[in-house]
Parts: structure tokens; sequence; C-alpha cells
């Protein structure tokens, strides 16, 4: 398998002019619980898996003994209304282990994206603040200053940047990248006070909030709570296997005699 690897699984959507929604784990794993519930709000339809080298090496057993490979997820889903836009949503279990697989992945994804005719991209993440005593902000991170104006009416608190530094993982790297292919791009970044490892309902809430009355469209806010309750299980499970996989590469390094880099990054924001 080539180090990263996209598998159609449904014949690809015939969409009009798609915006990219991208929700991976992170902090507070606000991306991921906020973009899953889109796609199950939506009824959005599957398309593609991402595979890849650069995730942990390792599957779950399920209780039926079937296994479950650590994937990224592409669904669809087309507008129904004027004012809407078709999308692309990523979903996933996991992001890259190391700095090289976050730069192969995202360009791997920009490539596949592009094809399907993708211009504008929205990313997800959360943005660890410590204790939380009032109602999460949305701060918000473009790909070019211009696009301040077209996003000000939302809400998003564009004033933070000075305080932010630096946004890790595919949130950032989309982006960044995307500059590159004349790709328009914002970031959501939802306040929160979340471990990595502990789902926070507010701030995905705060992020939906925001995300909707972008893409003009309606979803029921109540079952969000059913929703983490049942991913959080799923992330726990793959948090603590990541973990074990993660000791069980330090001792392999440690064996062969390399000393493991100290700004080697293992955990993605």
């Amino acid at each position: 398998m080539n180090s990263v690897e996209i598998k159609v699984v449904e014949k690809l959507p015939k969409l009009e002019n798609p915006i990219f929604v991208e929700g991976l784990p992170g902090v507070g794993n606000v991306g991921r619980i906020a973009a899953g519930y889109l796609v199950e709000q939506l009824k959005a339809v599957k398309f593609a898996d991402l595979l890849s080298s650069h995730f942990y090496p390792f599957v779950l057993l399920h209780q039926s003994s079937a296994v479950h490979v650590l994937k990224n997820e592409f669904y669809y889903w087309k507008a129904k209304k004027k004012g809407q836009r078709d999308m692309i949503i990523l979903i996933g279990d996991s992001q890259s282990i190391d700095p090289v697989g976050h730069y192969e992945i995202v360009n791997a994804i920009l490539d596949f994206i592009e094809k399907l005719g993708v211009k504008e991209i929205v990313t997800i993440a959360g943005l660890s603040v410590g204790k939380l005593d009032k109602e999460p902000k949305v701060i918000g991170a473009v790909s070019e200053p211009e696009i301040v104006k077209k996003y000000s009416k939302y809400g998003i608190d564009f004033d933070a940047g000075s305080r932010i530094g630096t946004i890790v993982g595919a949130a950032g790297l989309f982006l960044g990248l995307g500059r590159y292919r004349k790709m328009q791009g914002l970031c959501l970044l939802g306040e929160t006070a979340g471990l990595p490892e502990i789902p926070d309902p507010k701030g995905a809430e705060a992020v939906l909030k925001v995300l909707t009355k972008i893409l003009n469209i309606e979803i029921e806010m109540s079952k969000l709570q059913e929703k983490i309750k049942e991913m959080d299980n799923f992330m726990k499970k793959i948090n603590k296997y990541q973990d074990k996989a993660l000791k069980e590469l330090l001792a392999q390094e440690m064996q062969r005699g390399e000393k493991p880099k100290d700004d080697e990054l293992r955990y993605i924001g």
C-alpha cells in the first residue's frame, strides 16, 4: 500500500461548486463530534475511505469479531434548496502520528477534492483555553485576510490570532496548503476546557451553530448528547490502543538504539 491511499467505495458524486468540511479527532474532539453529527443529521452518503501507513498500526476488534481499520471517511450531501451548497464532509478515526504524514495525507485529500470541484474549505478543531466560566466562543482563522469580511456576520471571533499562534494538524494545514490551489479556507476553533481524550459537547455545539448558519442548513441539535456518548466510547477505545501502540513504538526505537526526538509530534490538537 502507498503511504496514503483513497479507496472509492461508491460512485464518485457529481457535485456543483461543493464546499469541503473537515472534522477529525483533536482537542476535545470538537471537530470530530461536529462533523460526525453533521453527517448523521444530513444523512450524508459515504463514498470513499482514506487509509494510511501514517495511522497507528493496529485494527480494532468489534464484538462481532470483525476488524476495524483506522481510516478517514468522505461523505457527500447535495443541496436541497436555494442558498445551500453541495458538500463533501471528511471525518475519521485518527490523524497522522508523524509530521511527514500530515503533509502527505492533506495533500492527497486536496488532490482528491480538487478533482471534485472544491474551491472552498471549512475545517473544525478545538482550542484549549483551560477553565471555561461562560459559553464557549468560536475562534476563526482564514487562509487570506480578505475572507474575514465574508464571515464577519456569523459571530466568529477573528481577533484571537495573537493568542493562538499555531494550529497543529489537518485543520490548519488544509488552509495553508489549500492556498496554493487557490482554495479559500476558514478554520472554526471551538473553545474547550476538555483534554484531548474527553469529548466536549459545548465546544462542538458552539461550532455547529455557526457552521449551520454559514451553510444555510437546519439540523436537530437535541440528539447531540446521545451522539457524543456513542462517540466517547469508540474514541476511548481508539485512544487506549493508540497509547499502547505508541509505547511499543518507543520501546522499539530504544531497542534499536534510537533516541526519541524531543520535538517529534505525537499528538495532534
